[in-house]
């Protein structure tokens, strides 16, 4: 396992453990589970793009109609899965490399979602 991913693995572990603790009170307190559940992906999902953005020189804010569009064409064609999340996030910083580019857009994302080869060939 490559150190970065050993790294997001670390982290969402720790993660995982402050987030039972939340999950195991709203349980007993009769709150619906798919609801937490959701939430808390949504929660780790925003963690790890915030991290990704970190490590190619920005800050993400949602706020931004720009991140916001591409958070949102990340979050269609990872569907969460992680290993696709990071294969991603290795085209696009080659992307921003060889076009000498600083944000991360939509039509980066899209541009490195269509150079990866995803599924049976």
């Amino acid at each position: 396992m490559s150190a970065p991913l050993r790294e997001i693995r670390d982290d969402l572990r720790k993660l995982h453990s402050r987030v039972n603790l939340s999950i195991d009170q709203h349980l007993h307190t009769g709150v619906h589970t798919k609801r937490i559940v959701d939430h808390v992906e949504l929660w780790v999902t925003d963690f790890v793009l915030a991290r990704h953005w970190h490590k190619l020189g920005s800050e993400l804010n949602s706020d931004d109609f720009t991140d916001a569009q591409a958070i949102a064409a990340v979050a269609r064609f990872t569907g969460g899965n992680f290993r696709l999340l990071q294969r991603l996030f290795a085209q696009i910083h080659r992307i921003l490399r060889i076009n000498e580019l600083h944000t991360i857009t939509a039509d980066v994302v899209e541009t490195a979602r269509s150079t990866l080869v995803v599924g049976a060939t």
